[in-house]
C-alpha cells in the first residue's frame, strides 16, 4: 500500500531531529506494508517496513512506527535515517518526546558508502540522545571505528548534529614538536557568539616548557571586519612572553574609511620560539583614515615601531615613531583640452630617541598630454613645491645635532615623449615604443636635511625610470637636470601568450651629491637597467636586472619562474645582487633562492614544499614540507619546519606537526 501525504512533512522532519534545515512546505512520501491514520487524534501508525522520503532526499526506514500530527512523539524499530549522502543513523530502537529524541543500539557516520571498501569512519553507541533545542548529538558508552577496526573508547562524546553550523565547544587536537620545548599538545575550545561573532581559544601544553595560551577572534559588523590574535605565556624562567595582532577596518560611509592595526609583542624572539615563525624587521601598530572623492584623496596616518633586529647592525628605517602623517591629493578637470592640475599637501611628524621633526609639504603641478602627428605622445609638466622643516635635536647630514627652522622652495618640470609603434601579424602582434624625458629641477646644495626622516635611499630600477621622484620618500630632492630614456618591446598573440622586454638608462647633467656607490646612479650615465618576460596559461617567468655601464657586467637581478597550476606548480624566485648592503645584510653579494613545489599525487594526496636558500653562505634558511590527506569524512595532514636562524636567545631547530579531523558534510570537527 502506498500513501503520498502532502500535509505530514513537519512529521519526518522534526522526529528526525538530527536532520539539517530544509524547507518544511516540500511534499512528503510515505510507503508502509499497512498506514492507519487516526482524524480524531491526527497520528499515523504503520504496519511493517516503513520508508518516508521528503523532496531534498532525505530519507527514514523503520518499522511498526508511530508517529503523531506534530511529530513531538515518535517511536518505531530498526530505524535507518538519511541526513544526507553520506550523512547516516541507523537504531535498534528510537523514541521520540518533545525535543528529546533518544536511539540505542546506534549507530552513526557522516561517511556512508564514501569508499568502496568501508566506511572512513563511524561511531556505535549503546545510546545517542538528541535535544533539538541544543541541536547537540550526545553519544554514551561509544567506540570510534576506522574502516571497521575500534581505535577509541570514551565514555561520553558530543558533537553538534549536521544542520549547525557553529556551535560552541572543543575542536579537535593536534600535536606538534617545538623549538627545544619538546612536544606541544594543542586543545582548541570554539566559541560562538552569534554568526557574525566568534572566537577560538587554544590551550597548549609543553612538556619542556610551561603551557602556552593562544586566542583568535573573529567579529564582522555590516560595514567592519574586526580581527585579533594573541598569546601569552609564563616560562620556567620567570618571563611573562606574549604577543597580539589586531587588524579593523570600518568602512565610513561610501567615502570614508577607518583601520587600525597593532603588531607587538614581549621581545624580539618570542614569535619565532614558540612557533609563530615571524621574520619581520620590525612591528608596524597605528591607525589611518582614508577619504576618498571623485578627484582626490586624503589619507592620515600615524605608525609605532617596534624594533625586532638585533642592536648594533645597521639599521636604516624605522628611526623613531610617526605621528602624524597626513597626505593629500586633489585632481581638477581638464581645464583645456586634456590639460589638468594636480595639487600635494603633506605633513609628517617623527619622534624618536629624544629626537623629533615636524614637516610640511606643498606642491602644485600643471600637467598636459598631447598625441600630435605620426601617433607621437607629447607630456609636459611644471610644478612648484614648498618645504618648511622644524628640526629638534635632529642628526643632520654632516653629522651636527640641529634645533631650529629650515625651509626650501623647489620648482621642477619635464618634457616626455614616446612613439608606441604597432604591427600587426598572423600569429602574434608586436609593440615597439622608444620613450625619453627631460627632468630640469633646482639644484640646491642641501638635497637632504636630515639623516633619518623618510628618505632611506637611492637604488636604481626599471620601476623608477620615468617617475616623478626616483628615490624613495620626499625628504631626498633629485637636485638637478636629468634624462630618463629607455625602449619597450611587446608582443601578444591570440592564445593569451604575451612576451615583454625593456631597458633604460638615466642621465644626470649635474654632478651629483653623494649617492651610495651601490645604488646604480652615477655622475653622466646611469647603470642600465630593464625587464624580460613571458606569461602564457600554465608557465610564467619575468626578470629585472641591472648591468654595470662601464662594462655590462650584472650587478643585480630578480627572477621569478613559476609552472603549473593551484594543484600542481614549481615556483621559484631568485635575487643575485653585488655590494649591495641592506638593514640585514653586510656581505659583498646577496645571493638567495626561494621557491616551493606541489604535487596532487591523487584527488586526495598531495604535497607541498617551500625553502629559502642562501647561496652567499650556501646554507638554506628555512625550508618546509608537508604532506596533506583531504578525505570527505576527513582530514590529516603530517609536516614539519626547518628553521636555521641565530638570533639573540633563538636558535632554529627542526619541528614537526600532525593534525587530524572528522568532517560532517564539509564541515571540519
Amino acid at each position: 500500500m502506498r500513501m503520498f501525504l502532502f500535509a505530514f512533512l513537519p512529521i519526518f522532519v522534526s522526529s528526525a531531529a538530527f536532520a539539517v534545515a530544509v524547507d518544511l512546505t516540500e511534499p512528503a512520501f510515505i510507503q508502509a506494508d499497512k498506514i492507519e491514520y487516526d482524524l480524531k487524534s491526527e497520528t499515523i501508525k504503520t504496519t511493517g517496513k516503513t520508508e518516508v522520503t521528503n523532496k531534498s532526499g532525505q530519507k527514514m526506514t523503520l518499522t511498526d512506527s508511530y508517529m503523531n500530527r506534530k511529530g513531538t512523539d515518535l517511536s518505531g524499530n530498526d530505524i535507518e535515517i538519511w541526513l544526507g549522502p553520506h550523512v547516516y543513523l541507523e537504531s535498534d530502537n528510537i523514541t521520540r518526546d518533545g525535543d528529546i529524541t533518544i536511539a540505542k543500539d546506534a549507530m552513526f557516520t557522516a561517511c556512508k558508502n564514501c569508499d568502496s571498501f568501508g566506511d572512513a569512519w563511524d561511531i556505535t553507541s549503546k545510546k545517542v540522545k538528541h535535544n533539538l533545542e541544543e541541536r547537540m548529538l550526545k553519544f554514551y558508552n561509544m567506540v570510534f571505528w576506522t574502516y571497521d577496526i575500534p581505535v577509541m573508547w570514551l565514555p561520553y562524546f558530543a558533537m553538534p548534529d549536521p544542520g549547525v553550523k557553529h556551535k560552541t565547544g572543543f575542536l579537535m587536537p593536534n600535536l606538534e614538536s617545538t623549538n627545544k620545548m619538546g612536544t606541544q599538545i594543542n586543545v582548541p575550545f570554539y566559541v560562538y557568539m552569534s554568526d557574525t561573532n566568534d572566537a577560538t581559544f587554544t590551550f597548549s601544553y609543553l612538556t619542556q616548557e610551561n603551557p602556552l595560551f593562544q586566542l583568535e577572534h573573529r567579529l564582522n559588523g555590516p560595514h567592519s571586519e574586526f580581527r585579533t590574535r594573541a598569546s601569552f605565556t609564563h616560562n620556567r624562567e620567570g618571563e611573562n612572553r606574549w604577543h597580539i595582532f589586531n587588524d579593523d577596518i570600518i568602512e565610513l560611509g561610501d567615502n570614508a574609511r577607518a583601520t587600525v592595526f597593532l603588531a607587538r609583542a614581549s621581545d624580539r624572539t618570542y614569535l619565532q620560539k614558540y612557533g609563530f615563525y615571524n621574520e619581520q624587521p620590525y612591528f608596524d601598530s597605528g591607525g589611518k583614515i582614508e577619504l576618498f572623492g571623485q578627484s582626490g584623496y586624503v589619507v592620515a596616518d600615524a605608525h609605532i615601531f617596534q624594533d625586532l633586529r638585533t642592536p648594533g647592525r645597521n639599521h636604516a628605517v624605522p628611526d623613531g615613531n610617526i605621528l602624524p602623517n597626513v597626505r593629500g591629493i586633489y585632481q581638477t578637470a581638464p581645464m583645456f583640452a586634456s590639460t589638468y592640475a594636480t595639487f600635494m599637501g603633506d605633513i609628517l611628524g617623527i619622534s624618536g630617541d629624544k629626537a623629533s621633526t615636524q614637516r610640511i609639504i606643498g606642491e602644485a603641478r600643471i600637467t598636459s598630454p598631447w598625441t600630435i602627428w605620426g601617433g607621437n605622445r607629447l607630456t609636459a609638466s611644471i610644478a612648484t613645491r614648498y618645504d618648511l622643516y622644524n628640526f629638534n635635536k635632529t642628526v643632520m647630514t654632516d653629522g651636527d645635532v640641529y634645533s631650529g627652522l629650515k625651509n626650501r622652495f623647489l620648482p621642477s618640470g619635464y618634457l616626455e615623449w614616446g612613439l608606441p609603434l604597432f604591427r600587426p601579424g598572423k600569429n602574434w602582434n608586436q609593440v615597439i615604443e622608444p620613450r625619453a624625458r627631460l627632468t630640469v629641477m633646482r639644484h640646491i646644495k642641501d638635497s637632504q636635511f636630515a639623516q633619518n626622516n623618510d628618505s632611506v635611499g637611492a637604488l636604481l630600477s626599471d620601476a623608477t625610470l620615468f617617475s616623478n621622484n626616483r628615490f624613495s620618500g620626499l625628504d631626498l630632492w633629485e637636485n638637478g637636470t636629468f634624462a630618463d630614456y629607455g625602449l619597450r618591446w611587446s608582443a601578444f598573440s591570440a592564445k593569451g601568450k604575451t612576451i615583454e622586454a625593456f631597458v633604460g638608462q638615466t642621465y644626470d647633467f649635474t654632478k651629483r651629491e653623494d649617492t651610495d656607490k651601490n645604488s646604480g646612479f652615477r655622475n653622466g650615465q646611469s647603470d642600465y637597467v630593464g625587464r624580460i618576460g613571458y606569461t602564457q596559461r600554465w608557465f610564467n617567468i619575468y626578470s629585472r636586472f641591472r648591468l654595470a655601464q662601464e662594462n655590462l657586467a650584472l650587478r643585480h637581478a630578480e627572477t621569478n619562474f613559476v609552472l603549473g597550476n593551484s594543484r600542481n606548480f614549481v615556483n621559484v624566485g631568485h635575487i643575485w645582487s653585488r655590494q649591495f648592503y641592506d638593514a640585514q645584510t653586510m656581505a659583498e653579494t646577496i645571493h638567495e633562492y626561494a621557491g616551493g613545489v606541489g604535487l596532487q599525487i591523487t584527488d586526495r594526496w598531495s604535497v607541498r614544499w617551500t625553502a629559502v636558500y642562501n647561496a652567499t653562505n650556501e646554507k638554506f634558511q628555512r625550508h618546509t614540507g608537508t604532506i596533506f590527506y583531504e578525505h570527505p569524512c576527513y582530514y590529516l595532514s603530517f609536516g614539519y619546519r626547518r628553521d636555521n636562524a641565530v638570533k639573540a636567545d633563538y636558535v632554529g631547530d627542526t619541528t614537526f606537526q600532525f593534525r587530524f579531523g572528522i568532517s560532517v558534510d564539509g564541515q571540519h570537527y
